[in-house]
């Protein structure tokens, strides 16, 4: 990473609460296995201004067995090396060591809803990266973090009966009636927001996200466990998260709660949750 300060790097404080933005730009310069709990490791940290919790916590969270599994090996982060890029990471801090300056990298799971199931983890992880694995994000507005969508939990469990009734390519951010029904519903603007972006088949999972991908799959929607999210006219939203459908094939698998509009006669609700 390029140099950031004119003081020496000892003399440096960083707060975790400036949200300093920071790009992995070449993840073979992760740490395999970073020992954030040695004594020089702390020592470091310290001196670049990080509180004795902060650097408990950043030991802790800094384990491989924390990380996702796209990102614990070398051969993975090889293949997920393009992929790497899109982390939202925070610079937590830099600390000199006699192989060079150390960057500490803090990965909030809060941020990262976006990224594939196998880079996102249920909680914050640290990652530790030699010179040249980082560079800075430059400072933009201030964004309210992507809604992960309204919960699933309190919706009525249906069950797809026509796979072939799906509306695809349906424009449901154009539809008056239907956001009237989102809104009705309680969802927030960035909760209708998440759902008209994920309706969209562009942002399904990549077996489906194309006619000719997904025809051969239709019938593989009758296994989805599904939820009713709204319905109106002769139509019914339907969310597919992601927890209920994680033995889903590959390629039907949602990464993020995903949201599909059909025909109210392809689809079956249970009139209790």
């Amino acid at each position: 990473m390029k140099t950031l300060f004119t003081l020496p790097l000892f003399a440096v404080v960083l707060s975790v609460h400036a949200q300093i933005g920071i790009r992995i730009t070449d993840p073979s310069h992760i740490l395999a296995a970073p020992n954030l709990g040695n004594d020089a490791a702390k020592a470091g940290m310290q001196a670049a201004g990080l509180g004795l919790e902060v650097i408990d916590d950043a030991a802790l969270r800094c384990s491989p067995s924390r990380w996702p599994v796209g990102i614990r090996t070398d051969s993975a982060r090889a293949v997920n090396r393009a992929a790497l890029h899109n982390y939202t990471a925070y610079l937590l801090c830099e600390y000199a060591t006699d192989q060079g300056a150390l960057t500490v990298v803090k990965v909030p799971a809060s941020a990262n809803y976006h990224m594939p199931d196998d880079l996102r983890a249920t909680e914050d992880f640290i990652l530790v990266v030699e010179p040249g694995g980082t560079e800075l994000v430059e400072a933009t507005a201030t964004r309210t973090p992507a809604s992960k969508g309204p919960s699933w939990r309190s919706m009525r469990p249906a069950r797809i009966l026509k796979p072939d009734d799906v509306f695809a390519t349906y424009q449901l951010g154009e539809d008056a009636e239907a956001l009237a029904a989102l809104e009705k519903a309680g969802m927030s603007k960035a909760e209708v927001e998440a759902v008209i972006f994920r309706s969209q088949e562009r942002n399904w999972p990549d077996g489906i996200d194309s006619f000719n991908e997904r025809y051969p799959r239709l019938e593989a929607f009758k296994k989805y466990k599904a939820f009713e999210a709204i319905h109106w006219a002769d139509k019914v939203l339907l969310v597919i998260p992601v927890e209920p459908n994680k033995k889903a094939a590959t390629g039907l698998r949602p990464y993020l709660d995903i949201y599909m509009v059909f025909a109210a006669s392809a689809v079956e609700v249970k009139e209790k949750r």
